[in-house]
């Protein structure tokens, strides 16, 4: 008889700061085909099923001409399923609903703010009674990542002088 692996999670306290390690598997994360395929399938599953907080938000976001710093719903990124995710910002936002659980989620953003994602957590009663804050909230967010992402660009630029990059030439009529 074979024996059946579990998933067992680690305690809070037994857990280091150091950044997972990106792997050539699981589209750059340390996780199976497998392991991706369930996390995308219940990604599916919660956007079928969502709350109205995320049914208010999402409608917002469809309305919204955010070019493309677009929000994605119940993103995969890694090992978590985020509420809204931006890939081009690594920014992650997570609707705290009423009776979640704070320790997953508290351990699950020190994780994805360990790889450079960026969460900003929201309360889903402030969306459904002032969304127009909680939007302003986010706008913040987004021009504050803009901003570190064009200072690293420039501190990158200055630390490689001798670095230059020419985006190859469309041909003509296209």
């Amino acid at each position: 008889m074979t024996t059946r692996k579990i998933l067992q999670l680690r305690d809070p306290s037994e857990t280091t700061d150091a950044a997972p390690a990106l792997k050539k598997k699981g589209r750059g994360w340390e996780i199976s085909e497998k392991r991706l395929d369930v996390l995308h399938e219940q990604a599916r599953e919660l956007r079928r099923h969502s709350s109205e907080a995320h049914k208010a938000l999402a409608k917002r976001f469809a309305e919204a001409d955010l070019g493309r710093y677009k929000f994605t719903r119940h993103m995969v990124i890694g090992s978590a399923i985020v509420d809204f995710g931006n890939h081009v910002l690594g920014l992650a936002l997570a609707i705290d609903e009423d009776g979640q659980d704070d320790t997953i989620a508290k351990r699950r953003d020190k994780s994805l703010e360990a790889v450079g994602v960026r969460v900003e957590r929201i309360a889903a009663a402030d969306i459904l009674t002032d969304i127009d804050a909680v939007l302003q909230r986010i706008t913040i967010a987004m021009r504050e990542r803009i901003a570190e992402r064009k200072q690293k660009a420039r501190d990158h630029a200055a630390a490689n002088p001798n670095q230059h990059y020419s985006r190859p030439k469309r041909p003509a009529g296209r």
